[in-house]
């Protein structure tokens, strides 16, 4: 029996709830982990039991998504908001062909304003004109080999439109946005370049915390490092 009946029903658009035997441990961890005797707060982010906690994490990522080996997960700062400029700065940068991009509500808009700073970019479809009402059709659609990538968000919050299948070309590196929707259903993650998202959408942490969770080897359409005119934008 829950001790808060608030915690049954969350219908925040941002952290998930969590378990009230998580908050428990969260609680009584901020006073002392018992295995070391510390504050989880005050603990060294170079401590053997702190790579222990990051390891076990990537490790259950990798598990839950059924990631092969040859993609990485990343653990950064910035928040998602971060990765709407490191991605086209990543991939995009002195490519001749357009990063094609859906604009489907948002945060889609957000993303795309980023991506037209670092290079050039197609609108493959835009829900602008009705209202941000609907998602396209596989019909409406029509993806170009050239493409360097194809980016999606998979979930727009705010408008409360989500996929339910996957976008692009298996040819073409697919990049996604799943900041809301992040292990809340199986994910074909082998599909994807690149999946990010953010800690605090779906997952309780710090503010700022976000994950690339499942970059593949190295594209041959990866930009050449170019040198950094600027730096990434955190919203």
């Amino acid at each position: 029996m829950l001790n808060n009946p608030r915690n049954a029903l969350n219908f925040s658009g941002g952290p998930g709830a969590l378990p009230e035997n998580v908050l428990a441990q969260v609680q009584s961890s901020i006073i002392a982990v018992p295995e070391t005797g510390l504050s989880i707060l005050g603990m060294s982010h170079r401590s053997d039991y702190f790579e222990a906690i990051v390891r076990e994490t990537e490790n259950n990522i990798r598990t839950l998504l059924n990631l092969p080996a040859d993609f990485h997960i990343l653990f950064l700062q910035g928040g998602a908001t971060q990765q709407f400029s490191m991605v086209p700065m990543s991939m995009l940068r002195n490519k001749r062909h357009g990063a094609e991009y859906l604009d489907t509500g948002y945060w889609s808009r957000k993303v795309i304003a980023e991506a037209m700073r670092e290079g050039p970019v197609r609108v493959v479809w835009s829900g602008e004109s009705g209202g941000y009402r609907r998602l396209p059709s596989e019909d409406e659609l029509s993806f170009s080999a050239d493409a360097p990538y194809i980016h999606y968000v998979s979930n727009e919050t705010v408008e409360g439109l989500q996929f339910q299948r996957i976008l692009g070309r298996d040819d073409v590196p697919r990049v996604c946005d799943m900041s809301s929707d992040f292990l809340s259903k199986p994910c074909e993650a082998d599909k994807f370049s690149l999946i990010y998202a953010h800690a605090q959408k779906k997952h309780r942490s710090r503010r700022g915390d976000h994950r690339v969770d499942s970059r593949r080897r190295r594209s041959s359409r990866a930009a050449k490092p170019a040198g950094f005119s600027r730096l990434p934008s955190t919203g």
